[in-house]
Protein backbone atom coordinates (compact mmCIF):
# COMPACT_ATOMS: atom_id res chain seq x y z
CA UNK A 1 0.00 0.00 0.00
CA UNK A 2 0.99 3.34 -0.72
CA UNK A 3 2.85 5.43 2.10
CA UNK A 4 1.16 7.71 4.00
CA UNK A 5 1.71 10.73 5.99
CA UNK A 6 -0.49 12.50 8.77
CA UNK A 7 -1.96 14.88 6.91
CA UNK A 8 -2.82 12.16 3.60
CA UNK A 9 -4.56 10.26 5.87
CA UNK A 10 -6.75 12.78 7.84
CA UNK A 11 -7.42 14.15 3.83
CA UNK A 12 -8.56 10.03 3.36
CA UNK A 13 -10.77 9.75 5.79
CA UNK A 14 -12.60 12.87 5.56
CA UNK A 15 -12.92 12.39 1.78
CA UNK A 16 -14.83 8.84 3.32
CA UNK A 17 -16.97 10.63 5.66
CA UNK A 18 -18.01 13.13 2.59
CA UNK A 19 -18.89 9.91 0.91
CA UNK A 20 -20.66 8.35 3.83
CA UNK A 21 -22.82 11.87 4.09
CA UNK A 22 -23.49 11.91 -0.03
CA UNK A 23 -24.53 8.21 0.62
CA UNK A 24 -27.62 9.01 3.05
CA UNK A 25 -27.84 12.59 1.06
CA UNK A 26 -28.32 10.83 -2.15
CA UNK A 27 -30.72 7.73 -0.63
CA UNK A 28 -33.78 10.05 -1.72
CA UNK A 29 -32.62 9.74 -5.79
CA UNK A 30 -33.15 6.09 -5.65
CA UNK A 31 -35.37 5.02 -2.97
CA UNK A 32 -38.03 8.41 -2.31
CA UNK A 33 -40.94 7.83 -5.20
CA UNK A 34 -40.56 3.83 -4.40
CA UNK A 35 -41.02 4.24 -0.66
CA UNK A 36 -43.56 6.78 -1.39
CA UNK A 37 -45.80 4.86 -3.48
CA UNK A 38 -45.69 1.89 -1.14
CA UNK A 39 -43.62 -0.31 -3.45
CA UNK A 40 -41.06 -1.57 -1.15
CA UNK A 41 -41.20 -0.81 2.97
CA UNK A 42 -38.46 1.94 4.17
CA UNK A 43 -35.94 -0.35 5.40
CA UNK A 44 -36.36 -2.51 2.81
CA UNK A 45 -35.54 0.13 0.63
CA UNK A 46 -32.60 1.52 2.04
CA UNK A 47 -31.12 -1.98 2.43
CA UNK A 48 -31.31 -3.01 -1.14
CA UNK A 49 -30.33 0.46 -2.21
CA UNK A 50 -26.81 0.17 -0.33
CA UNK A 51 -26.54 -3.29 -2.07
CA UNK A 52 -26.45 -1.98 -5.20
CA UNK A 53 -24.50 0.97 -4.44
CA UNK A 54 -21.60 -0.83 -3.94
CA UNK A 55 -21.58 -3.02 -6.63
CA UNK A 56 -22.11 -0.24 -8.94
CA UNK A 57 -18.90 1.63 -7.14
CA UNK A 58 -16.75 -1.43 -8.92
CA UNK A 59 -18.50 -1.02 -12.53
CA UNK A 60 -16.99 2.27 -13.61
CA UNK A 61 -13.81 4.35 -13.11
CA UNK A 62 -14.90 7.36 -15.67
CA UNK A 63 -16.36 9.94 -13.30
CA UNK A 64 -13.17 9.69 -11.43
CA UNK A 65 -10.69 9.96 -13.83
CA UNK A 66 -12.87 13.01 -14.43
CA UNK A 67 -12.22 14.38 -11.24
CA UNK A 68 -8.50 13.22 -10.22
CA UNK A 69 -7.00 13.98 -14.10
CA UNK A 70 -9.26 16.40 -15.69
CA UNK A 71 -10.76 19.08 -12.89
CA UNK A 72 -7.85 20.87 -11.34
CA UNK A 73 -3.91 20.52 -12.17
CA UNK A 74 -2.69 17.93 -10.34
CA UNK A 75 0.94 18.54 -10.15
CA UNK A 76 0.37 21.70 -8.14
CA UNK A 77 -2.27 20.45 -5.57
CA UNK A 78 -1.57 19.88 -1.69
CA UNK A 79 -3.37 17.64 0.14
CA UNK A 80 -4.22 20.41 2.32
CA UNK A 81 -6.32 21.84 -0.84
CA UNK A 82 -8.00 18.82 -0.79
CA UNK A 83 -8.89 18.45 2.76
CA UNK A 84 -10.10 22.17 2.55
CA UNK A 85 -12.32 21.42 -0.62
CA UNK A 86 -13.84 18.37 1.45
CA UNK A 87 -15.15 20.50 3.81
CA UNK A 88 -16.91 22.72 2.10
CA UNK A 89 -18.78 20.21 0.63
CA UNK A 90 -19.05 18.13 3.93
CA UNK A 91 -21.06 21.38 5.48
CA UNK A 92 -22.93 21.82 2.49
CA UNK A 93 -24.56 18.30 1.89
CA UNK A 94 -25.15 18.73 6.40
CA UNK A 95 -26.97 21.91 5.98
CA UNK A 96 -29.03 20.83 2.96
CA UNK A 97 -29.89 17.62 4.54
CA UNK A 98 -31.01 19.46 7.93
CA UNK A 99 -33.59 21.54 5.77
CA UNK A 100 -34.69 18.36 3.36
CA UNK A 101 -33.52 19.61 0.22
CA UNK A 102 -32.19 17.53 -2.55
CA UNK A 103 -29.44 19.58 -3.56
CA UNK A 104 -26.16 17.52 -5.03
CA UNK A 105 -23.54 16.36 -3.55
CA UNK A 106 -21.10 16.07 -7.14
CA UNK A 107 -21.50 20.07 -7.30
CA UNK A 108 -21.14 20.56 -3.96
CA UNK A 109 -17.49 18.57 -3.85
CA UNK A 110 -16.85 20.62 -7.19
CA UNK A 111 -17.31 23.46 -5.84
CA UNK A 112 -15.44 23.04 -2.56
CA UNK A 113 -12.62 21.55 -4.96
CA UNK A 114 -12.82 24.71 -7.51
CA UNK A 115 -12.65 27.38 -4.58
CA UNK A 116 -9.51 25.61 -2.63
CA UNK A 117 -7.64 25.26 -5.50
CA UNK A 118 -7.88 29.10 -6.45
CA UNK A 119 -7.46 30.09 -3.41
CA UNK A 120 -4.68 27.86 -3.18
CA UNK A 121 -2.74 28.44 -6.76
CA UNK A 122 -5.11 30.66 -8.94
CA UNK A 123 -7.56 30.52 -11.27
CA UNK A 124 -4.97 29.01 -13.76
CA UNK A 125 -4.96 25.59 -12.02
CA UNK A 126 -8.43 24.84 -12.93
CA UNK A 127 -9.39 23.36 -16.09
CA UNK A 128 -12.04 25.43 -17.09
CA UNK A 129 -12.98 23.80 -20.45
CA UNK A 130 -13.38 20.51 -18.09
CA UNK A 131 -15.81 22.46 -15.79
CA UNK A 132 -18.25 23.67 -18.37
CA UNK A 133 -18.25 20.46 -20.57
CA UNK A 134 -18.48 18.03 -18.17
CA UNK A 135 -19.80 19.57 -15.09
CA UNK A 136 -22.24 22.93 -15.26
CA UNK A 137 -23.61 22.01 -19.02
CA UNK A 138 -24.79 18.61 -17.43
CA UNK A 139 -25.84 20.65 -14.66
CA UNK A 140 -28.37 22.66 -16.56
CA UNK A 141 -29.47 19.81 -19.11
CA UNK A 142 -29.38 16.90 -16.84
CA UNK A 143 -32.83 17.57 -15.19
CA UNK A 144 -34.33 18.73 -18.45
CA UNK A 145 -33.81 15.74 -20.20
CA UNK A 146 -34.57 13.53 -17.64
CA UNK A 147 -38.08 15.45 -16.52
CA UNK A 148 -38.82 15.74 -20.95
CA UNK A 149 -38.31 12.26 -20.71
CA UNK A 150 -40.48 11.03 -17.62
CA UNK A 151 -43.17 13.64 -18.53
CA UNK A 152 -43.53 11.48 -21.81
CA UNK A 153 -42.64 7.98 -20.63
CA UNK A 154 -45.90 8.94 -17.88
CA UNK A 155 -48.06 10.03 -20.35
CA UNK A 156 -46.82 6.77 -22.91
CA UNK A 157 -47.97 4.30 -19.42
CA UNK A 158 -51.31 6.15 -18.78
CA UNK A 159 -52.48 5.96 -22.55
CA UNK A 160 -51.90 2.27 -23.29
CA UNK A 161 -53.18 1.15 -19.73
CA UNK A 162 -55.90 3.31 -19.33
CA UNK A 163 -58.71 0.42 -19.26
CA UNK A 164 -56.63 -1.58 -17.49
CA UNK A 165 -57.94 -3.01 -13.90
CA UNK A 166 -56.69 -0.58 -11.47
CA UNK A 167 -55.19 -3.05 -8.79
CA UNK A 168 -54.00 -5.11 -11.25
CA UNK A 169 -52.19 -2.35 -12.87
CA UNK A 170 -50.77 -1.03 -9.82
CA UNK A 171 -48.99 -4.23 -8.47
CA UNK A 172 -47.82 -4.53 -12.01
CA UNK A 173 -45.54 -0.83 -11.62
CA UNK A 174 -44.72 -1.37 -8.39
CA UNK A 175 -42.86 -4.55 -9.66
CA UNK A 176 -41.08 -2.41 -12.19
CA UNK A 177 -40.45 0.01 -9.82
CA UNK A 178 -38.90 -2.05 -7.53
CA UNK A 179 -36.44 -3.05 -10.54
CA UNK A 180 -36.20 0.49 -11.57
CA UNK A 181 -35.06 1.56 -7.88
CA UNK A 182 -32.55 -0.93 -7.84
CA UNK A 183 -31.29 0.28 -11.67
CA UNK A 184 -31.05 3.95 -10.13
CA UNK A 185 -29.50 2.49 -7.07
CA UNK A 186 -26.55 0.65 -9.36
CA UNK A 187 -26.24 3.91 -11.42
CA UNK A 188 -25.92 5.78 -8.32
CA UNK A 189 -22.66 3.80 -7.49
CA UNK A 190 -21.23 4.11 -10.95
CA UNK A 191 -21.40 8.05 -10.59
CA UNK A 192 -20.94 9.41 -7.17
CA UNK A 193 -19.27 6.86 -5.47
CA UNK A 194 -16.34 7.61 -8.36
CA UNK A 195 -16.51 10.91 -7.02
CA UNK A 196 -14.89 9.79 -4.00
CA UNK A 197 -12.32 7.55 -5.24
CA UNK A 198 -11.49 10.74 -7.55
CA UNK A 199 -11.23 12.90 -4.73
CA UNK A 200 -8.58 10.18 -2.73
CA UNK A 201 -6.80 9.62 -6.15
CA UNK A 202 -5.87 13.13 -6.42
CA UNK A 203 -4.74 13.49 -2.75
CA UNK A 204 -2.38 10.72 -3.23
CA UNK A 205 -1.30 11.98 -6.25
CA UNK A 206 -0.61 15.34 -4.52
CA UNK A 207 0.98 13.72 -1.84
CA UNK A 208 3.43 11.94 -3.64
CA UNK A 209 1.83 8.37 -2.95
CA UNK A 210 1.22 7.18 -6.33
CA UNK A 211 2.07 8.88 -10.08
CA UNK A 212 0.20 11.41 -11.79
CA UNK A 213 -2.18 9.96 -14.02
CA UNK A 214 -2.89 6.58 -12.17
CA UNK A 215 -6.10 4.74 -11.46
CA UNK A 216 -7.59 4.19 -8.47
CA UNK A 217 -6.39 1.82 -6.76
CA UNK A 218 -8.53 -1.13 -5.97
CA UNK A 219 -8.69 -0.62 -1.68
CA UNK A 220 -9.75 3.13 -2.91
CA UNK A 221 -12.39 1.67 -4.63
CA UNK A 222 -13.65 -0.53 -1.65
CA UNK A 223 -13.47 1.51 0.54
CA UNK A 224 -15.28 4.50 -1.41
CA UNK A 225 -18.07 1.89 -2.04
CA UNK A 226 -18.43 0.82 1.40
CA UNK A 227 -18.74 4.38 2.68
CA UNK A 228 -21.59 5.23 0.35
CA UNK A 229 -23.36 2.15 1.21
CA UNK A 230 -23.25 2.83 4.77
CA UNK A 231 -24.66 6.32 4.26
CA UNK A 232 -27.05 4.83 2.32
CA UNK A 233 -28.58 2.23 4.54
CA UNK A 234 -29.09 5.11 7.14
CA UNK A 235 -31.18 6.98 5.13
CA UNK A 236 -31.68 10.60 4.53
CA UNK A 237 -35.24 10.26 5.81
CA UNK A 238 -35.66 14.41 5.70
CA UNK A 239 -34.70 14.49 1.76
CA UNK A 240 -36.68 11.28 1.23
CA UNK A 241 -39.96 12.73 2.50
CA UNK A 242 -39.27 16.10 0.03
CA UNK A 243 -38.48 13.89 -3.02
CA UNK A 244 -41.31 11.43 -2.85
CA UNK A 245 -44.28 13.54 -1.19
CA UNK A 246 -43.01 17.07 -1.03
CA UNK A 247 -42.48 17.75 -4.78
CA UNK A 248 -45.29 16.13 -5.99
CA UNK A 249 -47.83 12.53 -5.44
CA UNK A 250 -46.83 9.93 -7.36
CA UNK A 251 -48.66 6.65 -8.10
CA UNK A 252 -47.12 3.45 -9.29
CA UNK A 253 -46.88 4.07 -12.82
CA UNK A 254 -45.56 7.59 -12.55
CA UNK A 255 -42.87 6.26 -9.97
CA UNK A 256 -41.91 3.44 -12.69
CA UNK A 257 -41.68 6.31 -15.49
CA UNK A 258 -39.67 8.42 -12.98
CA UNK A 259 -37.14 5.96 -12.00
CA UNK A 260 -36.65 4.08 -15.21
CA UNK A 261 -35.85 8.03 -17.26
CA UNK A 262 -33.10 8.84 -14.28
CA UNK A 263 -31.47 5.19 -14.45
CA UNK A 264 -31.19 5.47 -18.43
CA UNK A 265 -29.82 9.35 -17.88
CA UNK A 266 -27.11 8.59 -15.07
CA UNK A 267 -26.08 5.09 -16.49
CA UNK A 268 -25.11 7.22 -19.96
CA UNK A 269 -23.40 10.03 -18.08
CA UNK A 270 -21.11 7.38 -16.16
CA UNK A 271 -20.61 5.66 -19.74
CA UNK A 272 -19.04 9.28 -21.19
CA UNK A 273 -17.32 10.48 -17.79
CA UNK A 274 -20.13 13.67 -16.82
CA UNK A 275 -19.81 13.94 -12.98
CA UNK A 276 -23.51 14.43 -12.94
CA UNK A 277 -25.55 15.60 -10.30
CA UNK A 278 -28.03 12.60 -9.60
CA UNK A 279 -30.32 14.81 -7.66
CA UNK A 280 -30.73 16.98 -10.68
CA UNK A 281 -31.82 14.33 -12.71
CA UNK A 282 -34.16 12.56 -10.31
CA UNK A 283 -35.78 15.69 -9.16
CA UNK A 284 -36.16 16.76 -12.89
CA UNK A 285 -38.30 12.88 -13.45
CA UNK A 286 -39.66 13.04 -10.51
CA UNK A 287 -41.17 16.56 -11.61
CA UNK A 288 -42.09 14.94 -15.42
CA UNK A 289 -43.51 12.51 -13.92
CA UNK A 290 -46.01 14.80 -12.15
CA UNK A 291 -46.73 16.77 -14.91
CA UNK A 292 -47.40 13.89 -17.39
CA UNK A 293 -50.19 12.34 -15.72
CA UNK A 294 -53.82 14.52 -15.91
CA UNK A 295 -54.88 15.94 -12.44
CA UNK A 296 -51.03 15.55 -11.71
CA UNK A 297 -49.38 18.45 -10.09
CA UNK A 298 -45.90 19.87 -9.07
CA UNK A 299 -45.49 22.19 -5.45
CA UNK A 300 -43.79 25.03 -7.02
CA UNK A 301 -42.59 26.24 -3.83
CA UNK A 302 -40.86 23.25 -2.78
CA UNK A 303 -39.54 22.60 -6.35
CA UNK A 304 -38.23 26.61 -6.48
CA UNK A 305 -36.18 26.48 -3.04
CA UNK A 306 -34.77 23.45 -4.70
CA UNK A 307 -33.74 25.52 -7.92
CA UNK A 308 -32.03 28.20 -5.29
CA UNK A 309 -30.51 25.16 -3.55
CA UNK A 310 -28.71 23.98 -6.86
CA UNK A 311 -27.88 27.46 -7.52
CA UNK A 312 -25.71 28.24 -4.39
CA UNK A 313 -23.96 24.83 -3.96
CA UNK A 314 -21.10 25.39 -6.18
CA UNK A 315 -20.65 29.05 -5.23
CA UNK A 316 -21.36 27.99 -1.77
CA UNK A 317 -19.29 25.31 -1.13
CA UNK A 318 -16.77 27.33 -3.00
CA UNK A 319 -16.22 29.91 -0.22
CA UNK A 320 -16.06 27.83 2.18
CA UNK A 321 -13.40 25.84 0.74
CA UNK A 322 -11.45 29.06 -0.18
CA UNK A 323 -11.91 30.00 3.36
CA UNK A 324 -11.01 26.61 4.67
CA UNK A 325 -7.32 26.67 2.19
CA UNK A 326 -6.77 30.43 3.75
CA UNK A 327 -6.58 28.53 7.22
CA UNK A 328 -5.05 25.80 6.72
CA UNK A 329 -2.40 27.35 4.69
CA UNK A 330 -0.95 28.95 7.79
CA UNK A 331 0.31 25.23 8.87
CA UNK A 332 -0.63 22.50 11.10
CA UNK A 333 -2.51 24.24 13.75
CA UNK A 334 -4.60 25.66 10.92
CA UNK A 335 -5.19 22.21 9.85
CA UNK A 336 -6.25 21.44 13.08
CA UNK A 337 -8.52 24.41 13.55
CA UNK A 338 -9.90 23.71 10.57
CA UNK A 339 -10.48 20.04 11.67
CA UNK A 340 -12.19 21.40 14.90
CA UNK A 341 -14.22 23.52 13.42
CA UNK A 342 -15.70 20.87 11.01
CA UNK A 343 -16.45 18.29 13.85
CA UNK A 344 -17.98 20.76 15.76
CA UNK A 345 -20.08 22.52 13.02
CA UNK A 346 -21.53 18.77 12.11
CA UNK A 347 -22.22 18.03 15.68
CA UNK A 348 -24.14 21.20 15.84
CA UNK A 349 -25.64 20.32 12.63
CA UNK A 350 -26.86 17.41 13.97
CA UNK A 351 -28.09 18.25 17.07
CA UNK A 352 -30.54 20.93 15.86
CA UNK A 353 -31.92 18.07 13.44
CA UNK A 354 -33.14 16.09 16.70
CA UNK A 355 -35.71 18.62 17.30
CA UNK A 356 -37.69 16.96 15.00
CA UNK A 357 -36.85 13.49 13.86
CA UNK A 358 -37.63 12.03 10.71
CA UNK A 359 -36.94 8.50 10.63
CA UNK A 360 -38.58 5.36 8.62
CA UNK A 361 -41.43 5.36 10.82
CA UNK A 362 -42.96 8.96 9.88
CA UNK A 363 -41.12 9.44 6.20
CA UNK A 364 -44.30 8.67 4.19
CA UNK A 365 -46.82 10.78 6.54
CA UNK A 366 -48.15 13.80 4.04
CA UNK A 367 -46.06 17.46 4.14
CA UNK A 368 -47.46 20.66 4.99
CA UNK A 369 -46.08 22.25 1.89
CA UNK A 370 -48.79 24.05 0.32
CA UNK A 371 -49.35 23.43 -3.14
CA UNK A 372 -49.24 27.10 -4.42
CA UNK A 373 -51.43 29.22 -7.09
CA UNK A 374 -50.61 28.08 -9.76
CA UNK A 375 -50.68 24.43 -8.64
CA UNK A 376 -54.40 25.20 -7.44
CA UNK A 377 -55.22 26.61 -10.59
CA UNK A 378 -54.13 23.72 -12.65
CA UNK A 379 -55.95 21.20 -10.40
CA UNK A 380 -58.52 22.98 -10.56
CA UNK A 381 -58.98 22.99 -14.17
CA UNK A 382 -57.45 19.29 -14.94
CA UNK A 383 -59.30 16.35 -14.90
CA UNK A 384 -59.06 13.40 -12.91
CA UNK A 385 -57.17 10.51 -14.43
CA UNK A 386 -59.15 7.60 -15.61
CA UNK A 387 -59.96 5.26 -12.76
CA UNK A 388 -60.09 7.64 -10.13
CA UNK A 389 -63.18 9.24 -10.35
CA UNK A 390 -65.06 6.19 -8.28
CA UNK A 391 -62.88 6.76 -5.33
CA UNK A 392 -62.78 10.65 -5.51
CA UNK A 393 -66.56 10.74 -5.38
CA UNK A 394 -66.71 8.39 -2.83
CA UNK A 395 -64.10 10.76 -0.60
CA UNK A 396 -65.65 13.94 -0.86
CA UNK A 397 -69.80 13.07 -1.03
CA UNK A 398 -71.11 12.44 2.42
CA UNK A 399 -72.49 9.45 2.27
CA UNK A 400 -76.93 9.93 2.05
CA UNK A 401 -79.26 10.76 4.98
CA UNK A 402 -81.83 7.99 5.47
CA UNK A 403 -84.96 9.67 6.79
CA UNK A 404 -87.28 7.80 8.63
CA UNK A 405 -91.03 8.49 9.01
CA UNK A 406 -91.96 9.67 12.77
CA UNK A 407 -93.63 6.18 14.72
CA UNK A 408 -96.78 6.34 14.91
CA UNK A 409 -98.34 6.98 18.22
CA UNK A 410 -99.78 4.27 19.89
CA UNK A 411 -103.84 3.90 19.67
CA UNK A 412 -105.63 4.91 22.52
CA UNK A 413 -106.30 1.62 25.03
CA UNK A 414 -109.84 1.08 25.20
CA UNK A 415 -111.48 1.51 28.16
CA UNK A 416 -111.74 -1.26 30.37
CA UNK A 417 -115.33 -2.90 31.06
CA UNK A 418 -116.90 -2.33 33.89
CA UNK A 419 -118.04 -5.68 36.03
CA UNK A 420 -121.50 -6.80 35.46
CA UNK A 421 -123.63 -6.02 38.69
CA UNK A 422 -124.35 -8.23 41.13
CA UNK A 423 -128.03 -8.97 41.04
Amino acid sequence: MESFSLILAIVVITALAFDFTNGFHDTANAMATTISTGALKPKIAVAMSAVLNLVGAFLSVEVANTISKGLVDETGIRPEVIFAALVGAILWNLLTWLVGLPSSSSHALMGGLVGATVASAGFGAVHGDVLVTKVLLPAVAAPVVAGLASLLATRFSYGIGGTADGEATRKGYRAGQIASAGLVSLAHGTNDAQKTMGIITLALVAGGSIAPGSNPPTWVILSAGLAIALGTYIGGWRIIRTMGKGLTDLEPRQGFAAQTSAATAILASSHLGFSLSTTHVVSGSVMGAGLGRKGGVVRWSTATRMFVAWALTLPAAALVGAGAESVTDLGDWGTAVVAVFLIAASAAIWKISRREVVDHTNVVEETDEPAGVVTAAIAAVTPPPVGTVTEDLTATIPAPVTLSAPAAEPAPAAPATPPAAAV
